[in-house]
């Protein structure tokens, strides 16, 4: 869908309306097997049913169902994969702010924090009741050292890891080439949505790990150490049984998780997952809009989010940014992109596609109490009034443009040589967040005499653009990974990280290049956590940034997601936060292990 010149107007009541409207009517549009069959009856499916939990796919429709490398690049773990099979070494809590230990028992560094010791839990197995050991480990990291920058997460720890050393069957050494205090933090505790992960040695060994698919299901592939097996896959819906030998409950760490299948599956647009929500068809539903949760509670009282008051959003960690191709004129300019910056209105964006859940945000940091302390250090140094990021103001915008040599044509708007000034700003298909954000956007820029328009894209090919460099702009978020610290987000905007256009970049597919800013952020990363030195350095870095602004901040993010109550409860919440809500990431262990049924 392409939205640009012909003017549109997206208000809230008219989304809302249309969703109640579905919503109303979804019972009488498809009937369950249970009315459909006499008073009283119960089928097979009803009985599997309250056995079953059915989650809503984050990322929507997955395009290769077969690929199941956790490494490949473009291939999704959000269906299922990373949430019931795939178990991390250890799971940031943060509600707590405890790293809890599960395949790993503990990841301890030495004073120069250039060797960390990971001791794994005794007892694991793999679901094919193979031993899992230190070997797996050693064997895992050196394939993704050896595999480098072509394996997801390989460049990142290629960065860091010198060589791997097994100490005895449960432990194992890191060595790093320099110091590296969020050694465990960043790259194995599900810090954000996943992290790196061990595959077993005696299925991967002798295999391509950037062609390898890992999947067959006459030989039970893939092959993990989860509480659940795959039992079948679509495009549109995976199904999880639940493994009786699983290792966790044989060694008694941990019961069996209550439920005895999992299904992620994916409805399609917001308003019908809402309606199959509504009609008993879905217990975890993504990131929905105000209006379309207030509908869905209208209609059943059993559903929850993490907040019983409005907004009812849990606070993500990935704040919302408009991107631009640094390698693309004009937003290689950097007064063109504070352009942009003048010209949007972040209210009105909060207003209308977010109907005022979030707010309106001028840093890339999630407003995290550790992260609010250093951009209050940005606000007291005067950096904002130098650089006026949330100045909404049009006519400056104007005069930038016009002093680059654009003129208003006929059609009004502005164009120079002949060439119109024109923007596209893609979003992922799957993200009605995203979408809503950029249809103001294109208005707003509309508005100024820019030739704006917006496409959505499949999820993977929206992706793939962004790294290799095949963009525009886009609404995205991927100047995030910092929760407690900079670096992590500093980072993801580091001159290394860039390759050319076409190869695909593992972060950094804008392609900002500025040599002072990354050398600030590289002696921040091998200064230990809270060093008083790291908030000098990040100072001098954010004049930089702002000066430059590479990419552009919008909002904070929000995310309602929906639990329907019906048939299971335990479901995470700001009352009950033993863990954080989302169920897209790998911290859903810890959700499914908490779940029980209510026997409705």
């Amino acid at each position: 869908m392409l939205l640009g010149r012909r003017r549109f107007s997206l208000t809230v009541p008219s989304i809302g309306s249309l969703i109640l409207l579905l919503l109303i009517c979804a019972p009488g549009c498809k009937r369950s097997r249970q009315d459909r069959s006499g008073p009283g009856a119960r089928t097979e499916r009803d009985l599997a049913r309250k056995n079953t939990v059915i989650f809503d796919i984050d990322g929507g429709r997955v395009m290769n169902p077969d690929v199941w490398n956790p490494f490949v690049p473009g291939s999704r773990s959000d269906h299922g994969f990373h949430q019931a099979i795939i178990e991390p070494l250890f799971l940031l809590n943060y509600e707590s702010g405890e790293i809890l230990p599960w395949l790993g028992e503990s990841f301890l560094h030495d004073d120069s924090l250039t060797t960390w010791t990971l001791r794994l839990r005794p007892g694991i197995e793999w679901s094919d009741g193979e031993p899992f050991d230190a070997d797996d480990v050693i064997f895992t990291a050196n394939m993704l050292l050896e595999h480098s920058p072509h394996l997801l997460y390989s460049a990142s720890l290629a960065t860091w890891i010198d060589h791997v050393e097994k100490v005895d069957d449960l432990n194992v050494r890191f060595h790093l080439k320099r110091p590296n205090p969020r050694f465990q933090l960043d790259y194995w505790s599900v810090k954000i949505w996943g992290g790196a992960n061990i595959v077993p040695q005696h299925i991967w060994e002798g295999k391509d790990p950037i062609t390898f698919k890992n999947y067959d299901p006459a030989l039970g592939w893939p092959i993990f150490t989860g509480p659940y097996t795959l039992e079948r896959v679509s495009p549109t819906e995976f199904v999880y049984v639940r493994n009786r030998d699983w290792w966790g409950a044989k060694s008694g760490w941990k019961p069996l998780p209550r439920p005895e299948r999992l299904v992620w599956t994916w409805y399609g647009p917001e308003e019908t997952r809402a309606a199959s929500m509504a009609n008993g068809q879905l217990d975890s539903l993504m990131d929905i809009s105000y209006g379309a949760f207030q509908a869905l509670q209208m209609r059943n009282k059993n559903i929850i989010a993490w907040s019983k008051e409005p907004p009812y959003a849990w606070l993500d960690p990935c704040p919302r940014t408009l991107e631009l191709n640094h390698t693309v004129e004009p937003w290689n300019d950097p007064e063109m992109r504070w352009a942009l910056n003048y010209a949007l209105n972040r209210d009105e964006i909060v207003r209308i596609a977010y109907e005022n859940t979030t707010l309106p945000n001028h840093h890339f940091f999630p407003a995290y109490p550790p992260l609010k302390r250093l951009v209050h250090l940005v606000e007291e140094k005067g950096l904002y009034e130098r650089f006026p990021v949330m100045e909404h103001n049009p006519e400056k915008a104007k005069r930038i443009i016009e002093s680059k040599g654009y003129q208003r044509n006929n059609a009004g708007y502005y164009a120079k040589d002949g060439k119109e000034l024109v923007l596209l700003i893609t979003t992922h298909e799957a993200f009605i967040e995203k979408q809503r954000i950029a249809q103001v956007l294109v208005e707003q820029f509309q508005h100024l005499g820019i030739n704006a328009t917006t496409r959505n894209e499949a999820g993977a090919t929206w992706q793939d653009n962004y790294q290799f460099g095949r963009f525009e702009a886009r609404m995205g978020w991927q100047a995030t990974g910092s929760i407690n610290e900079p670096w992590n987000s500093m980072d993801s905007m580091n001159r290394r990280w860039i390759v050319p256009v076409g190869e695909r970049a593992q972060f950094n597919g804008w392609r900002w290049d500025h040599q002072a800013y990354s050398d600030l952020v590289d002696q921040i990363g091998v200064l230990p956590l809270g060093d008083p030195r790291i908030d000098e350095l990040f100072l001098r870095a954010m004049e930089i940034w702002l000066r430059d602004l590479p990419v552009i901040p919008i909002t904070q993010a929000k995310k309602l997601i929906p639990f329907d109550t019906t048939h299971w409860e335990g479901w995470p919440s700001k009352e009950n936060n033993y863990i954080h809500s989302p169920t897209w990431w790998q911290s859903t262990h810890l959700i499914l292990h908490n779940l029980e049924p209510t026997g409705r």
